[in-house]
């Protein structure tokens, strides 16, 4: 007997803590992202990479001892990469007062009356913090404020955290212990909002993530193995093998936390770690090594906030230049928070200028969201062989605001997929988790149809074709962490990272792709999510 067991997809694989050398997975349609053999019918794994691919039977892909797999016709896909999402707050909003509009949140009482719940649990002093809200699902159409929060308690600090991550809400008490007062001027690149009679705060916080994050204690490690725990279990579930985690505040601490959690068991999935201002400067000393192979993290670049607050564009062209030059001197790649037109031109400039004082080839310096891009702009990118990472699923949870809110002019050149696609760029996606949920298929669905949660559309002329889509999560991804001859299509030789789904994105009718489910996962040669067991 050649093979040790044969298996159908639904049937339980394996038993929790038994290691499978090798694997075939047969009866499939493979699509494989790899132009040189676009689509096979079965794969076989051995020692966590791909080792072989057929279009014909099983029996050209012999090896012996191995556990077989009949696909049953299922479509196998490279695992997804999720090129830009924040793992820590990822894990953080799983352990935290869930105020999604998902979660029947619909109003500022609503917001209060899960606090109270919490409130009256907890020891006066600590703090309880919510994640999720948005002001345009509440019946107010506004931001709670300090005075909101401090009618649910006094005895507690309170941090709410709005679903785009970049604003926050704290009550009196949270303001008190952060040390912020009427008296506390605007931390570059932030904004404190204030009553326009008193000036005094009203709670409201702009670009703050990073002083709050070193304000305000953080979760206690059972609470944040909780977190990474169900953060990693939610990442299989969703086929995404590789993730790159573009949190600002990346640094060696961290680098060792995510190192405990990965060598623990409690997350599977690589990760490609962007470092902070910190962080880069504790790898220039040597402190953060530049890959961990035996945790599967990776260096992946230096984070910069490039962001517009009432007019004023942090860090100025100056500063930023000299940031960019810096991170491009030390070979390592520039990774650009860029959303409006002339924060991405801005980016353009920084890049261009550390380009002509230090030239070196294949730098592949990143803009992340570049969410507004007009034809010329895109042309620019272009130009200087800037990688575009974007949230095509943002069209789907947030396009009903933009309808109503992004002005005509920047609308019509909103997440521009195609014009970048068709000027040569490239482009990759991730979720922004946890401001959206890490569900590679509504970014797939959106990047084709442009349609909202409401089913409304949104620059159709924009949509690409499914395959260029699914391209931004696997083989775009990869390039776009430098690891395209390791990852991102189903190739001999590759790493073995795969998702089994339901059905096939390419066929599907655009508005059925999000519903195609994930049915089993495969890192590096073992089964780490399957629907049935």
């Amino acid at each position: 007997m050649v093979y040790s067991v044969i298996f159908q997809i639904g049937e339980r694989i394996k038993r929790e803590g038994e290691t499978v050398s090798a694997l075939i997975l047969y009866n499939a349609n493979i699509i494989t992202m790899d132009p040189a053999v676009p689509r096979a019918r079965s794969v076989s794994i051995q020692d966590g990479k791909i080792s072989a691919l057929s279009n014909e039977s099983i029996v050209n892909l012999k090896i012996r001892n191995a556990t077989v797999i009949d696909c049953r016709g299922k479509t196998i896909l490279p695992g997804f990469i999720d090129a830009h999402m924040h793992l820590l707050g990822f894990a953080e909003s799983l352990v935290t007062v869930n105020l999604e509009p998902r979660n029947n949140i619909r109003s500022i009482s609503d917001i209060q009356a899960k606090i109270l719940k919490i409130a009256h649990r907890l020891t006066p002093g600590t703090w309880i913090r919510g994640s999720g809200y948005n002001e345009f699902y509440l019946e107010e159409n506004r931001h709670p404020n300090r005075w909101d929060l401090d009618s649910i308690t006094t005895a507690h600090p309170i941090k709410l955290s709005h679903r785009s991550g970049g604003a926050y809400v704290l009550n009196s008490l949270g303001l008190k212990l952060v040390g912020i007062s009427k008296e506390t001027g605007d931390p570059p690149g932030a904004l404190i909002d204030r009553d326009l009679h008193t000036r005094e705060p009203t709670g409201l916080l702009f670009g703050m993530g990073d002083y709050l994050g070193k304000s305000i204690p953080h979760l206690d490690s059972y609470q944040m193995a909780l977190g990474i725990k169900r953060a990693g279990m939610k990442l299989c579930a969703s086929g995404i093998t590789s993730i790159h985690d573009a949190s600002p505040g990346n640094d060696l601490d961290r680098w060792e936390l995510i190192q405990g959690w990965k060598n623990g068991g409690l997350l599977k999935t690589r990760v490609r770690f962007m470092l902070g201002k910190e962080g880069f400067e504790q790898y220039r000393s040597h402190s953060i090594p530049a890959r961990d192979d035996e945790s599967q993290i990776t260096v992946g670049g230096v984070k910069l906030i490039v962001h517009e607050i009432t007019g004023r564009i942090s860090p100025d062209q100056t500063e930023l230049d000299e940031m960019v030059l810096n991170i491009h001197s030390s070979n390592l790649q520039a990774v650009l928070h860029a959303v409006e037109a002339r924060t991405i031109k801005v980016a353009c400039r920084a890049v261009a200028h550390a380009l002509q004082k230090s030239p070196r080839p294949n730098p592949r310096h990143r803009i992340e969201h570049c969410s507004v891009c007009a034809p010329s702009l895109a042309k620019e990118i272009a130009s200087l062989g800037i990688t575009v990472v974007t949230q095509p699923s943002f069209i789907f949870f947030n396009g009903d605001r933009y309808l109503r809110t992004v002005p005509n002019s920047d609308l019509r050149h909103l997440y521009p997929i195609r014009t970048l696609v068709e000027n040569r760029v490239v482009v990759a996606a991730g979720s922004d988790c946890p401001i959206a949920p890490p569900n590679p298929l509504i970014g797939i669905r959106s990047a084709v149809s442009r349609k909202t949660e409401k089913g409304l559309s949104i620059l159709p002329e924009e949509g690409i074709p499914a395959m260029e889509a699914v391209k931004m999560f696997t083989l775009h991804a990869a390039r776009a962490g430098f690891e395209e001859k390791i990852k991102g299509s189903v190739t001999p030789g590759k790493l073995a990272d795969l998702a089994v789904l339901n059905g096939d994105p390419t066929e599907s009718p655009a508005d059925e792709i999000k519903d195609i489910e994930v049915e089993m996962t495969i890192l590096n040669g073992e089964v780490v999510w399957d629907k049935t067991a």
